[in-house]
């Protein structure tokens, strides 16, 4: 049976300890910090427009969605927003260097009018 998460953080006494569980945390955040980074790659490659990288509508749906999981897992939504949101505009910020990256190495800009955003 898997609980909420915030009913996994273990009661600390130290310092020490505490440094311990974020640690760990830490080892399991980075990997998937750098896939969903890998993933800006990849949408910067599929949208090949600097117009088309910063999506408010997809913004809007992610922090939509993280709310809920985050008031489900116990946590503080209000926190989770702001975390995402400041996370969303380093991808943005990584999505435009990788576009400009690509452009450099030989991607050519969109042609057609109105890529998809998606």
């Amino acid at each position: 049976m898997t609980g909420r998460a915030i009913d996994k953080v273990v009661n600390c006494e130290t310092m020490h300890e505490v440094r311990v569980g974020v640690n760990a945390l830490d080892d399991i955040l980075v990997p998937l910090l750098v896939e969903r980074g890998g993933y800006m790659t990849q949408a910067a490659k599929v949208k090949n427009d600097e117009n088309l990288v910063y999506d408010q509508d997809r913004i809007d749906a992610i922090i939509e969605r993280v709310r809920p999981q985050a008031e489900k897992e116990g946590g503080n939504a209000d926190l989770i927003e702001r975390i995402y949101r400041a996370m969303i505009a380093c991808y943005i910020d990584y999505e435009h260097e990788e576009l400009a990256r690509m452009r450099a190495a030989g991607l050519q800009p969109r042609t057609e009018p109105g890529g998809n955003a998606s």
